[in-house]
């Protein structure tokens, strides 16, 4: 086969622009910091560079809601503790009331300051964070109490979704805390405190303590069912954070530019470049001038 210069200059040409092409293709890598910048560079890395950042992107999402439970969790939980401290203050009003040396000025203090407990508690029940009230399920623009101020509740649970197919439940039920006649055993000990001069007030304030007792024991169950969730929400967020570092560092190795060898291919290849060029310049050809020399 015949070779002209003309076929000569076309190949010079077009090997120029290939390596042209891979000091893109290097220079691209060291700015981007990744193996690929679109997927025709190479399809299969791009498919597992998708899947891997779903995977990511997902338990990012996760940890988000967890974020969310935490909150709901957290802030119960603080209700809760203080719920339970007014009912013990109250019990030991109770216990000062059922002894048999007070006077009416002294029952007319504690029947004061019961009703300010009273007071407290209620508030404890209607408690509203960020515009949602933790103990009336999943109605939580409105308040657990009627227009009577009742105590009524909407008992059903929120749920969260923390993991792939595990929605936790993220709320206290109203009804299991301050429900079952809560507010009416306060109402009760109040009560028996305002005819404090009625015969066997003594036994009377004692079956008091036993339904404090009971309401104190309701808010304690509450918590600890709480409890069991807040511990089970925090095992699975250190899973979910293991399953992130885990799907970036794979992201990573299927993505993310090995810089040596970057640097070294970049290097390399302008090395070839620089070695084409003055070949090139050898195969052009002379002019007459060059001949007339």
């Amino acid at each position: 086969m015949r070779i002209t210069q003309n076929m000569l200059s076309n190949n010079m040409l077009r090997n120029l622009s290939n390596s042209y092409m891979k000091l893109d293709k290097y220079m691209e890598q060291l700015y981007t910091g990744k193996k690929i910048n679109r997927p025709s560079d190479n399809p299969v890395v791009a498919m597992k560079g998708i899947n891997y950042r779903s995977q990511v992107n997902e338990a990012e999402q996760y940890l988000r809601n967890t974020s969310e439970g935490h909150n709901w969790m957290d802030n119960s939980d603080a209700a809760l503790d203080k719920a339970t401290k007014a009912m013990q203050k109250l019990r030991e009003l109770a216990v000062k009331a059922s002894t048999a040396t007070n006077d009416k000025e002294e029952y007319a203090s504690i029947k004061s300051e019961a009703e300010q407990l009273k007071e407290h508690l209620k508030s404890i029940a209607d408690t509203q964070v960020n515009g949602r009230y933790l103990f009336n399920g999943t109605d939580t623009t409105n308040s657990p109490f009627d227009g009577n101020g009742n105590f009524s509740p909407n008992t059903d649970p929120v749920h969260i979704p923390v993991a792939a197919g595990i929605d936790l439940q993220v709320n206290v039920d109203g009804e299991s805390v301050f429900g079952n006649g809560f507010f009416d055993t306060i109402d009760s000990f109040i009560q028996k405190l305002e005819n404090s001069d009625v015969d066997g007030i003594e036994e009377s304030i004692g079956e008091s303590i036993g339904e404090i007792d009971t309401a104190i024991n309701q808010i304690i169950d509450s918590r600890a069912d709480l409890g069991a969730r807040m511990n089970r929400l925090e095992l699975i967020e250190n899973r979910l954070s293991e399953q992130k570092i885990i799907a970036t560092k794979t992201m990573s190795d299927n993505e993310d530019v090995n810089y040596a060898e970057a640097i070294t291919n970049l290097i390399t290849q302008e090395s070839l470049h620089r070695a084409a060029m003055a070949t090139g310049s050898r195969i052009i050809q002379p002019t007459l001038i060059d001949f007339l020399r």
